[in-house]
């Protein structure tokens, strides 16, 4: 046994520890997020940048890119064609801005949509006659 006095600090903790003030916080008995793998010395950016859902950051060039990626899936939510349309006409018109390398980011080599195949997709996913 310890013959030294317990701290200010030890004090408040043990008393919070009778209390139950330490009992079922989240994560007890889970082991921490990232132990045992490689250390990333910007692992606070990648938590932060998941934690807040901050998917639009970065270059221009790779936002396209994850914007193309992820057409079908916002078209999916769309209800008229002219805003389907609209939205493939805006991409393919980024697309071709950082194709000649006017937008910051590595360099883009997608291919633009053909809108009205996209819209025939769209309309056929939908059970939409043209």
């Amino acid at each position: 046994m310890s013959s030294r006095p317990e701290s200010r600090v030890e004090r408040q903790i043990r008393e919070a520890q009778e209390r139950g003030e330490f009992d079922n916080l989240p994560g007890a008995g889970k082991p921490l997020p990232g132990h045992g793998g490689t250390y990333d010395e910007n692992w606070w950016i990648r938590d932060w940048v998941r934690r807040e859902n901050l998917t639009d950051i970065g270059p221009a060039s790779l936002r396209i890119r994850r914007e193309a990626e992820q057409l079908p899936e916002r078209l999916a939510r769309e209800s008229s064609e002219p805003a389907v349309r609209a939205i493939v006409t805006a991409l393919n018109e980024r697309i071709v801005l950082a194709r000649r390398g006017l937008v910051d980011g590595p360099p883009v080599v997608l291919p633009t949509f053909d809108v009205e195949r996209v819209v025939e997709t769209w309309r056929r996913q939908r059970g939409v006659s043209g």
